[in-house]
């Protein structure tokens, strides 16, 4: 049994507007399967929207929404935390960004705001990230513990207020913490109106009663309702049930360690994919041709250039790349390829485009007409929008990479000067780099440090 041993669940839900008109509160979960949940865990969050904004519902499910999509879009060789955290920071930079467009941007109470808490189980451990006065219990032979600090400060015995949420500043501090596992431990994460009248005694009684873990979160949410709370109410259950044996551990390890792949070759094998023939080659990265052996399908690899290894900030920002691949979903925008294997490399796949680039296309056309040049600008600005949109700026955008396909498509591609608002507040290397970009190109703010 022990060498079998894989990561195993259970999850019950439970959501109530209480005694509330809306239920400002939202919560998810998603369930990974091999290879990510070897490479990224399973993950678990909720959100509370401030009850005094009348759209911080709107914040509470976009939070909980882009953590759960945009955490397993982050590069498989980055920790659960560096992923969690780049995460966590996007998505206040947008609900920050928001509040200020809307005409509520000098009183953020009524601003797109909420708290969050949020788990990832990876292997044999739990990864917290927590904002705000929801909570994160566990419950271990029969003792609760809480597991987060409420960021709320007290001015009176009867009086408080909101220290920390998402969206609440520009800037964002969320607590991190990494908690061992054992089997049979039951994670718990409750908003505010729950915690206050949750104990132990409740939650083994509804778990007695109960072998299905959403019912026993009804139960609970319906006992606390009972005793008199006036919020809304939602509590996630998280049973561990099996861990990972140590074998597996090892391989989880060796995922999330990914290694500089070597220099490709043509009608080399790589990671199941038939490499075909260089496409180019810099500094920075090479890029190849290949075919994905198992589907038959041409694709694009992009790997690290050697002299790269050597240098941390280069390869953050390389592995950047994947995931603002994954966030972004434009017919005008280079889409990556979806990794059904275990990778054991760092190298980014992505979808292969049959034609030119712009800066070919204008030597082969250098008197087009007006109405072409104004559909390839609006195509252009579609794809632009795509990355504004989530608070992103590509800051290298040129002819060059500006691809048009056999049907007349423009896609942007080349992500690797592309700036995500949040990122840059996040303990990392990437920030040794300034200009990212091409400097013909770049903006005259560059140069004016602005």
């Amino acid at each position: 049994m022990g060498a079998n041993r894989q990561l195993r669940l259970s999850i019950g839900q439970c959501s109530d507007k209480g005694r509330k008109e809306v239920n400002q509160d939202f919560h998810g979960i998603y369930l990974a399967q091999e290879p990510q949940l070897g490479a990224k865990g399973v993950a678990i969050a909720l959100a509370d929207g401030i009850s005094s904004s009348q759209v911080s519902q709107v914040a509470a499910e976009s939070a909980v929404k882009t953590f759960l999509e945009d955490y397993y879009c982050t590069s498989d060789a980055w920790s659960v935390r560096k992923s969690g955290e780049h995460v966590l920071s996007a998505i206040n930079s947008w609900l920050h960004a928001q509040t200020q467009q809307s005409q509520h941007r000098y009183d953020r109470d009524r601003g797109y705001v909420c708290t969050f808490s949020g788990i990832v189980v990876k292997s044999t451990t739990a990864h917290l990230f927590h904002i705000g006065d929801a909570r994160i219990h566990r419950l271990r032979s029969g003792a609760l513990e809480q597991l987060t600090e409420d960021h709320r400060v007290w001015v009176s015995a009867g009086q408080s207020y909101l220290a920390r949420a998402l969206g609440m500043d520009r800037r964002v501090d969320v607590d991190y913490r990494a908690v061992p596992l054992i089997a049979g431990d039951l994670l718990l994460l409750a908003t505010d109106g729950v915690c206050e009248f949750m104990d132990a005694a409740t939650i083994a009684a509804a778990l007695d009663n109960s072998s299905d873990l959403d019912a026993a979160a009804r139960r609970i949410v319906d006992i606390v309702f009972e005793r008199g709370c006036q919020d809304n109410l939602t509590l996630q259950l998280v049973r561990i049930d099996e861990l990972p044996s140590p074998e597996a551990n090892e391989i989880y390890r060796q995922v999330t360690e990914l290694r500089c792949p070597p220099l490709l070759e043509a009608r080399q094998k790589f990671e199941g994919y038939q490499i075909v023939r260089q496409i180019k080659g810099s500094s920075r990265s090479h890029i190849f041709l290949a075919v994905d052996e198992e589907s038959g399908e041409r694709v694009v690899i992009k790997i690290p250039a050697t002299d790269m290894q050597g240098n941390p900030a280069a390869l953050e920002r390389f592995m950047l790349e994947e995931w603002i691949a994954r966030r972004i979903d434009s017919p005008h925008v280079l889409k990556p390829c979806s990794q059904t294997r275990r990778r054991n490399f760092l190298y980014v796949v992505t979808e292969h485009i049959e034609g030119q680039t712009l800066a070919q296309w204008m030597v082969d056309n250098p008197r087009p007409d007006l109405a072409t040049v104004r559909a390839l600008v609006e195509q252009i600005a579609r794809g632009l929008q795509a990355f504004h949109r989530l608070e992103m700026i590509h800051q290298d955008l040129k002819p060059e990479n500006i691809m048009l396909d056999g049907s007349g498509t423009v896609k942007i591609i080349d992500f690797g000067a592309v700036r995500v608002a949040g990122i840059e507040e996040v303990e990392s290397p990437i920030a040794q780099i300034n200009l990212l970009g091409t400097e013909q190109y770049a903006a005259p703010e560059y140069f004016l440090g602005e």
